[in-house]
């Protein structure tokens, strides 16, 4: 079940319905909700993704951008309880291993990747290279098109 709307993008945006789709679709690996993340458009070519993440550390987390898939593990050191330590009643805090798996469209790059109060944010950037934006084709007039004589062979080869 979905619990955001990409609706408003794809009716505000053109040509980027694939890359929207493919941020949509995410591996599922039995906890589909888990953790939540939001995907946000930043600017005309940049986007962010944001993953709750609350209870790891910066060191218990990896990012990996390998082809266009972007994967995003947590996993939690197992910590050993003491004596000293208090008893866990109740845990209602989720703080088990996860693995997301976001497919990423073509050119698109991962910029940074910052963790602020239990939210990591991805950034990515759609990057395409000038080869494959479209250029202005110049339209002449059949008077400038009209093939040019440079010397008089094409005469003297017809005669």
């Amino acid at each position: 079940m979905r619990t955001y709307d990409l609706t408003p993008f794809y009716r505000s945006t053109v040509g980027f319905d694939r890359l929207f789709n493919l941020l949509d679709q995410t591996s599922s690996d039995g906890s589909p909700g888990y953790p939540p993340y939001n995907i946000e458009r930043t600017g005309e070519n940049a986007y962010r993704i944001t993953v709750a993440v609350s209870g790891f550390a910066k060191d218990e987390l990896s990012i990996v951008a390998k082809e266009n898939t972007l994967t995003i593990k947590g996993e939690k050191v197992a910590n050993e309880t003491s004596k000293d330590k208090a008893e866990v009643i109740y845990r209602g805090i989720a703080a088990r291993t996860f693995e997301r798996v976001f497919q990423l469209a073509d050119f698109v790059q991962v910029k940074n990747a910052s963790l602020e109060h239990g939210l990591l944010h991805v950034d990515l950037v759609r990057e395409i290279p000038e080869a494959k934006k479209p250029r202005s084709i110049p339209i002449s007039t059949s008077a400038a098109s009209a093939p040019q004589v440079v010397d008089g062979s094409a005469d003297k080869a017809a005669a």
